[in-house]
């Protein structure tokens, strides 16, 4: 896909969450487009595409947690931030279900307090919140569309849920330019989450060990 350089270059771009899969090659094609980017980050993790590749000496580094409000508040302001992208998240299902509070504070208080501090930054000017198709919960009618109710019942799809409509209620009640994509299954390169079906299966391959097996093998009809 074609990256308009002309609409990147030298804009203010704060990423959340760009240690994870998406945020590696997300801030990657920024800083191929010129972007001036800004990259809150939690944890330091040397085998992260961020950091192995180099990348990271390419940005600007704010070191934080997404429940933060504060930190959040000044970097929006002493970097001048034009446009948001969140990706920051708890995006294992399975930790989801040992560990719901983690997962809640992570997912749906981190997205109320960057929002809110995106509300108290006058030169924000555009809000990206990656969400998952997991939001919609289970559903009787399949596909589901973005019309399709958001009714998550498990820990991680509520959270999923919640945050949705979250970043909704300040499009709505305080307009801000909040746009929101729910997203299937990401795979590919410097995807460290070895639990995740693909890696895990490649990296078992490549140690001569037999595929997991994720279900009972009960076959599903539609």
């Amino acid at each position: 896909m074609e990256v308009n350089r002309s609409f990147w270059l030298d804009r203010p771009t704060f990423v959340t969450g760009g240690t994870g899969l998406v945020g590696n090659w997300l801030v990657c094609r920024l800083i191929e487009a010129g972007a001036d980017i800004i990259c809150l980050v939690r944890d330091w993790v040397p085998q992260s595409e961020l950091v192995r590749a180099g990348l990271i000496e390419r940005v600007k580094v704010v070191r934080g947690d997404i429940r933060d409000r504060e930190v959040l508040e000044r970097a929006l302001g002493e970097y001048e931030v034009d446009t948001v992208i969140h990706l920051a998240a708890q995006t294992i299902v399975t930790i989801a279900n040992r560990n719901p509070l983690s997962t809640f504070e992570t997912n749906i208080a981190g997205t109320w307090n960057l929002l809110e501090a995106c509300r108290r930054s006058p030169k924000v000017r555009q809000i990206v919140v990656a969400s998952s198709d997991k939001a919609y919960g289970d559903q009787d009618t399949l596909p589901y569309d973005e019309n399709t109710p958001l009714q998550g019942q498990h820990p991680y799809d509520v959270s999923k849920s919640a945050a949705d409509l979250i970043a909704k209620t300040y499009a709505v009640s305080y307009d801000l330019p909040v746009a929101i994509t729910r997203c299937g299954n990401f795979y590919g390169g410097g995807d460290l989450n070895w639990n995740r079906i693909v890696p895990g299966t490649i990296r078992s391959i490549l140690r001569g060990q037999p595929p997991g097996i994720r279900t009972e093998g009960t076959s599903v009809s539609e």
